[in-house]
C-alpha cells in the first residue's frame, strides 16, 4: 500500500519526483542533546524502510535520470552534510548492510582534528560542569546566564547560542562562541570529524564525496571573490582526497536567499559541478533547477508515520519551487 501510494505521487518517467533526504549525524546511541537526530538504530529502521519502499540511487545518478526523463517510480537519494566522523563509523556499515549508497558533502577545513564552529557551542554547553553558564560578562553577555541544569535544559540552550551567533562574520563567530566554552571550562573533542583516510574510505566503498566549501560560511555573508575561493578550494581539496572530480555541491546551511544567492548558483556552475543541493523543503520535479536541488528531513520514529512524511513531502513537488 505505501509503495503504491509512493509510486502515485512519484511515478517513472519524465513525470517522476525525487527525493533527497538530508542527514548531518548518525549517533552510536541516542545524544540527550538533540534526541531528534537519529542513533544507529533509528538509522537502521530509516534504511530499511528506504530500501523497502522507495528505489534510492547515488546522487549523482538520480540527477543524471531525472535531467533525461528516466527517473524510476519512487526515487530517492540520501545526503550527508559537514562530514562528522560518525558518518564513516556509524552510517557507512548501516548504509552497506542494506546496500545502500549515499553522497558525503564534506566542508575540508575541519577534517583531520578540525571542529566546526556550532560544535564549539554543543560540546561547551554538553560538557560543563555547572548547572549553569553565566555569559552576563563578556562578548556573549547578550545571553545572560544559561539554565544547564538538565538535559532538557541543556538542549533547549543550544539553539538559543547557536541562533544568537550564525549569521556573525566567520570570526566574530569564531570568538564568540570560543567565549562560551572558556565560560563553561570544558575541554572539548578534536575528532568530532572525519580524517582525510576516512573520507577516501568512503568514497573506495561505493559512496559518493560532495563539496560543501572549506570553512562552512554562510555564503550570502562573504565577498564574492572569498566565496568563490571557499567553494573551489573545497572541492579543489576533495579531488586530491578522492583522486577524482568532485561535481556535487550543497550550500552551507542552503537557504534561498538568506544563506546563498543568485550569484553564487552562478559560481557553482562556473566550477563544473553537475547539480547543487539546498535545504529548502520540497522533492526534485521537472520545474527544478538542478542547481537549488530541493531536500528534506525525515523526523519521524515510526514507520507509518515516515512514510506519511515522504508523501507530504512528495506533494510539495507540485508547488512553486523555492530558489533565489
Amino acid at each position: 500500500m505505501i509503495r503504491t501510494a509512493l509510486s502515485l505521487r512519484s511515478p517513472a518517467g519524465r513525470s517522476g519526483r525525487l527525493s533527497i533526504l538530508i542527514f548531518h549525524r548518525v549517533h552510536a546511541q541516542p545524544d540527550p542533546i538533540f534526541p531528534g537526530e537519529p542513533d544507529a538504530r533509528r538509522f537502521d529502521a530509516v534504511c530499511g524502510w528506504m530500501k523497502r519502499w522507495t528505489t534510492v540511487l547515488p546522487l549523482d545518478e538520480a540527477v543524471a535520470r531525472w535531467r533525461d526523463g528516466r527517473l524510476p517510480a519512487r526515487a530517492a537519494a540520501i545526503t550527508f552534510d559537514d562530514g562528522y566522523a560518525d558518518n564513516h563509523d556509524v552510517a557507512m556499515p548501516i548504509l552497506r548492510r542494506h546496500g545502500l549508497a549515499a553522497t558525503f558533502f564534506i566542508s575540508t577545513g575541519f577534517l583531520d582534528g578540525g571542529r566546526m564552529w556550532n560544535d564549539t557551542a554543543v560540546e561547551a554547553i554538553r560538557r560543563c560542569a555547572s548547572p549553569s553558564l553565566d555569559l552576563r560578562q563578556g562578548p556573549a553577555a547578550q545571553l545572560g546566564l544559561l539554565d544547564l541544569s538538565d538535559w532538557a535544559a541543556r538542549s533547549r540552550a543550544v539553539p538559543r547560542v547557536l541562533n544568537a551567533f550564525k549569521y556573525h562574520e566567520p570570526a566574530e563567530r569564531l570568538h564568540l562562541v570560543q567565549a562560551v566554552a572558556d565560560a563553561a571550562g570544558a575541554a572539548l573533542p578534536s575528532d568530532l570529524m572525519m580524517r582525510s583516510e576516512q573520507v577516501l574510505a568512503l568514497h573506495r566503498a561505493g559512496m559518493q564525496i560532495g563539496a560543501h566549501t572549506v570553512n562552512h560560511p554562510i555564503l550570502a555573508r562573504l565577498p564574492l571573490e572569498q566565496a568563490r575561493q571557499e567553494i573551489a578550494n573545497g572541492q579543489s581539496a576533495l579531488q586530491s582526497i578522492v583522486g577524482q572530480p568532485v561535481c556535487l555541491f550543497a550550500y552551507p546551511n542552503g537557504r534561498p536567499g538568506d544563506d546563498y544567492k543568485a550569484e553564487h548558483v552562478r559560481l557553482v556552475r562556473e566550477l563544473g559541478f553537475v547539480a547543487a543541493v539546498s535545504t529548502a523543503t520540497g522533492a526534485t520535479n521537472s520545474a527544478s533547477d538542478p542547481y537549488q536541488l530541493p531536500r528534506f528531513t525525515p523526523w519521524a520514529k515510526q514507520g507509518l508515520r515516515f512514510a506519511g512524511q515522504l508523501l507530504h513531502n512528495l506533494r510539495s513537488a507540485a508547488r512553486k519551487e523555492v530558489r533565489v
